[in-house]
């Protein structure tokens, strides 16, 4: 019998030291039960003969590999499945818990794929595990799946892998991760007050128009009295948007549909971003969030030990701002040619400056990754202190103008009535 790993779901597992093809097989026992698990062996005859010495009647049996490429590409084909977020960290930090407990990859994967609750999980890290079976590193085995593991990640495990620190470069992707989803977090939380006030302002105003102003203003129509010029001004609006209503949410909707096929252009995404970074109020939030995404991807990178360029190369991506992902790629040329990254910083616009006098401190003291981790914090609390500003900035100035608008609506219903009392008496 070939030597290999015998292991299902109730099973024990026997050991095994050495590389081997893995497969998925369903069997039935000598006593009649059902069974579904793995089994890695030298070949697919080994296989069987394995199963079949313990008994089992074999219903299907087949190389993980290929199974799981079809499932998977199939999946995110069709369905669009990949891993979530919370799932990706949880991987990322029971992944890198494991290795440092100085558990072999394959074996970790292995565990791993044995208590993941979602079968598309379960399939993702099987198919990782049959790829580090057949030879493939761990950082081009992620690099089939893009779609759940980022250039970022991916960039990162592969100088974990060089290095030969694996295990603390994924704790520290860890921390990254987390970090930049509480921060994420943050900003939408701020934002989802005046969000809901503007939604619900916003209804309570078509309601009034196109219902109650009409109504209660239709009993003065009767009366043949001329009514107030704000009165005449509502109805005006309340039948344009009982008539144009339907029309101007249409070409709305479609604007943005446009606005959003627009935004494939290079040229026209390019012109968009740079007016958003000139915004009053905006643009500095919007510089603020890309610094934040730049700096901290950039420090982890180095603290990994990536070479600056490709930490430079691997930090663009997480920018959102096209006119500053151009500026990054000034930077990196710039760098490959010599300069300095403080000096070359220090000459672009839309990056702070605290950022370029810490950059220079790291790299006159040879400490660059702490002081890059000293910047990401200081942007950290930057982006949070503006994201409240302009959440509490938004606030009140919504709450202005709906009530403003509802004042007027209410004084165009009461102005006639008003002017009935006056001439009663």
């Amino acid at each position: 019998m070939a030597a290999g790993r015998y292991h299902h779901q109730r099973g024990n597992n026997t050991s095994y030291e050495r590389i081997m093809p893995a497969f998925r097989y369903k069997a039935v026992t000598e006593m009649g039960e059902h069974k579904i698990g793995t089994l890695s062996s030298d070949s697919l005859r080994a296989a069987k003969n394995e199963l079949r010495l313990l008994k089992m009647t074999i219903l299907e049996i087949e190389e993980i590999t290929n199974q799981v490429d079809q499932v998977v590409n199939s999946k995110k084909n069709f369905l669009s499945e990949k891993l979530s977020f919370n799932e990706l960290v949880i991987f990322t930090r029971q992944l890198s818990s494991l290795l440092g407990a100085s558990l072999p990859l394959e074996k970790s994967l292995l565990a791993l794929s044995d208590q993941a609750e979602r079968k598309y999980t379960k399939e993702l890290i099987t198919s990782l595990r049959s790829e580090i079976n057949a030879g493939t590193s761990f950082s081009n085995a992620l690099g089939k799946n893009p779609s759940d593991f980022s250039e970022i990640f991916r960039g990162l495990v592969n100088s974990g892998e060089q290095i030969g620190q694996l295990s603390k470069v994924l704790a520290k992707l860890a921390d990254y991760l987390e970090r930049r989803q509480a921060l994420l977090n943050k900003v939408r939380l701020a934002f989802t007050y005046p969000a809901i006030v503007t939604v619900v302002a916003f209804l309570v105003v078509i309601f009034l128009l196109t219902y109650v102003v009409p109504q209660v203003v239709s009993v003065f129509a009767q009366t043949q009295q001329s009514l107030p010029f704000l009165t005449q001004l509502m109805l005006m609006i309340s039948s344009f948007v009982k008539s144009w209503g339907i029309h101007c949410g249409s070409i709305i909707v479609v604007s943005i549909i446009v606005f959003r096929f627009s935004l494939n252009n290079r040229g026209f995404r390019l012109g968009w971003h740079n007016l958003l970074l000139r915004l009053p109020l905006y643009g500095k939030f919007e510089k603020s969030l890309n610094s934040v995404r730049f700096t901290s991807t950039l420090a982890i990178s180095s603290a990994a030990g990536v070479p600056i360029l490709t930490a430079l190369e691997i930090s663009r991506e997480t920018l959102s701002n096209l006119v500053m992902k151009i500026q990054v790629d000034e930077m990196i040329e710039d760098v490959r040619e010599g300069m300095s990254l403080s000096k070359s910083l220090a000459s672009r616009q839309n990056f702070p400056p605290l950022l370029v006098h810490m950059i220079r401190a790291g790299e006159i003291t040879g400490n660059l990754p702490e002081m890059l981790d000293r910047a990401s914090d200081n942007q950290e609390s930057d982006l949070e202190r503006r994201t409240l500003l302009l959440a509490n900035i938004l606030e009140p100035a919504l709450i202005l103008f709906m009530g403003a608008f509802v004042l007027l609506i209410v004084l165009a219903v009461l102005m006639p009535i008003i002017e009935i009392n006056q001439l009663i008496q």
